[in-house]
């Protein structure tokens, strides 16, 4: 990963106890952090960085688009990103990520956002990730169509019924209703 000092908060220097900043993650973001998942994509960033009592926290509000593969059809997909994340950083000793703490070495006094940014950007976007309802790649969906054993349409029911079942199948079928 490309050390990306645009997105480092001194927070040492911190003249005020709120600061905000503003971010937008673009392609070049994206490949700079090598993203595995996310091609490319657009996503305003607005931080926003309070300190209290030695405890900074920081407020990621996210909006945005980036393109990802569909599981389906496997082209490319815009996904819409809507994050809203808190962060809590104090300054240690040395660095270290303890349960819903981080600490930066007050040495340094100096957190790089780029990468827990990046990792709110992934957890915004959804387990399953496909097109809508008849936007994927025809040719792909006809070609996984061939492979599929059973369809779940109620329309072919007559025609699976119809088929024969491998003999095999009824053979194994016994030997479970014996258990």
């Amino acid at each position: 990963m490309e050390k990306l000092g645009a997105y480092e908060i001194d927070l040492k220097g911190m003249a005020e106890d709120t600061c905000s900043y503003e971010y937008v993650l673009d392609d070049h973001f994206f490949e700079s952090i090598e993203a595995l998942d996310i091609k490319k994509g657009k996503v305003d960033v607005s931080l926003s960085v309070r300190k209290t009592a030695g405890i900074y926290e920081l407020s990621f509000t996210m909006e945005g688009t980036v393109t990802i593969s569909c599981d389906r059809c496997l082209d490319d997909m815009e996904q819409p990103i809507s994050s809203e994340q808190v962060m809590k950083v104090k300054l240690g000793d040395e660095f270290a990520e303890e349960d819903d703490m981080i600490v930066v070495p007050e040495n340094e006094g100096v957190i790089d956002v780029a990468w827990y940014m990046y990792e709110y950007v992934v957890l915004a976007i959804p387990m399953k990730h496909v097109h809508a309802e008849g936007e994927c790649n025809k040719a792909m969906e006809s070609k996984l169509s061939q492979y599929l054993c059973a369809q779940a349409d109620d329309s072919d029911e007559e025609s699976t019924a119809s088929r024969e079942i491998d003999p095999r199948w009824n053979e194994l079928k016994k030997i479970i209703d014996n258990n």
